[in-house]
């Protein structure tokens, strides 16, 4: 049994205030593995004197001094990543396949937030004038448990380069990912109080870092609803906020395509990563000239895409996170059926090895009309909604037709049209003729209900900083 029983602050594991026990699941088995000692408000309060008292060293820092501590942070978290790949299966369940590039992300995000700091120019002169990116001050920074250590890596890498301090509060239900990463970043020997980490719930920890006047930023990565809590608590102190949130993404197929490449896409889309990804690709729009080729395909792919073991390197579908998600997915799937949309595939629960694990089937519905629950709604798990249409505008007007705006992608042999369509979708992010391509020096984010600003890159580093105008007249 796993037991994690600190918390870091002010460059020190420390035992915390708060004495709630939390249990750890192994998804794929359903077994409780360890558990974790939640901080609370004091916990939370802290945390937040600690990154204030390191505030303004830190902000004074020069350009060379963050970008060496990035490229500390990058080695030390590159050296775990095997730790790091172990935890994360066995806490949230992906696939090897795909936990292997979770792990990797989580160390790169320092590498390139290291790269974009170089070329980056925090003092830009225009005319007689000066104008300054100063940091923004003390953030919270609150992750998710589908991408935890990837989020906390780089969060808190952008920020650090911004020069600000940190106060993160990971997903409770992904501490064995947050001990990896913690125990990797103390190594690194940054000055105490740059970053500080409490594991918490968010009604508590979270709560407090939305209200406290010491926080100047939060950036959070979550669900739309608590996504708006954190913007009207935040509101009162008039912190900055950076939200990235839910997606239900609309992957547009057109008859001109390679259909068997966007097939491929199709499935990788929502099913690689279990459909618990906030850009999975979960409306799926057909031209009505392939629909009966393509859905034939695709439900053949489906079908042989059994969720199994994450830690077998031929499994490319892996355990839902929790018992409670698995439900979740499972009304969403009664809803489909209800509201009269056709089951093509799946649907339903599956053991694997005899396990009492959490684990759905590869999900399809066809039939789907626009305004089924199963077409508007963020399902976060393995279930695609097929619809189909016959025009361009047509199918613009559907896939704006949606609450969420995060990403997008667009299958086509015409170049032009591709771009013509990618410049109409209301989406963050747009892929042609591929799914689900990220680099960490791109920005990422959504629009609509999908939050704003943006994750990565120089517009993140854009975003932990207050521009201060300078004028000079020495006459």
């Amino acid at each position: 049994m796993q037991e994690i029983s600190h918390v870091y602050i002010d460059g020190r594991f420390v035992e915390p205030h708060g004495t709630e026990l939390f249990d750890l699941h192994n998804p794929a088995t359903g077994e409780v593995f360890g558990r974790v000692r939640l901080g609370d408000v004091e916990d939370a309060r802290a945390a937040i004197a600690a990154a204030k008292r390191a505030f303004p060293s830190w902000s004074r820092s020069r350009k060379t001094e963050r970008i060496a501590l990035l490229h500390r942070l990058y080695e030390v978290m590159d050296a775990r990543k095997d730790a790091l790949l172990d935890a994360i299966i066995l806490e949230y369940g992906a696939p090897i396949s795909r936990s292997t590039w979770m792990a990797a992300h989580a160390a790169n995000s320092f590498l390139e937030a290291a790269r974009t700091l170089e070329k980056f120019d925090l003092r830009r002169r225009i005319g007689t004038a000066e104008v300054i990116m100063e940091p923004v001050g003390v953030v919270g920074l609150i992750t998710p448990w589908n991408s935890n250590a990837g989020f906390i890596c780089s969060k808190l890498a952008y920020a650090l380069a911004a020069g600000c301090t940190a106060v993160i509060k990971p997903s409770e239900m992904s501490a064995a990912q947050t001990q990896v990463v913690l125990e990797a970043l103390h190594e690194a020997s940054a000055p105490p109080g740059l970053f500080n980490i409490v594991n918490g719930r968010g009604d508590i920890v979270g709560a407090e870092i939305t209200a406290n006047p010491d926080i100047s930023k939060i950036s959070f990565t979550g669900s739309t609803a608590v996504g708006k809590a954190i913007l009207r608590g935040a509101a009162e102190t008039l912190k900055r906020v950076t939200l990235e949130l839910g997606g239900k993404s609309p992957n547009i197929v057109f008859a001109d395509s390679d259909i068997d490449n966007a097939v491929k896409g199709a499935i990788s889309g929502i099913f690689y990563g279990k459909g618990e990804v906030c850009n999975a690709g979960s409306r799926l729009f057909l031209e009505n000239k392939v629909k009966d080729e393509f859905t034939e395909k695709l439900v053949a792919r489906a079908s042989k895409m059994r969720p199994a073991d994450p830690l077998d390197p031929k499994t490319r579908m892996g355990a839902i996170v929790s018992q409670e998600q698995m439900q979740t997915v499972l009304g969403y799937i009664e809803a489909g059926k209800r509201d009269g949309a056709k089951l093509l595939a799946g649907g339903n629960r599956v053991q694997v090895d005899g396990s009492k694990g959490f684990f759905i089937e590869p999900t399809i519905f066809g039939d789907v009309k626009n305004d089924m629950k199963v077409a508007q709604e963020e399902i976060f798990g393995p279930v695609l909604a097929v619809l189909t249409f016959d025009d361009v505008d047509e199918v613009i007007e559907q896939a704006n037709d949606n609450p969420y705006g995060l990403a997008a992608a667009v299958w086509t042999r015409d170049v032009k049209k591709a771009h013509s369509v990618s410049r109409r979708l209301k989406a963050g992010t747009v892929w042609i003729n591929t799914y689900g391509l990220m680099d960490a020096s791109l920005p990422f984010g959504g629009y609509k209900s999908s939050g704003f600003g943006r994750e990565l890159g120089a517009n993140a580093l854009e975003h932990y900083t207050e521009v201060k105008t300078v004028w000079l007249n020495m006459a």
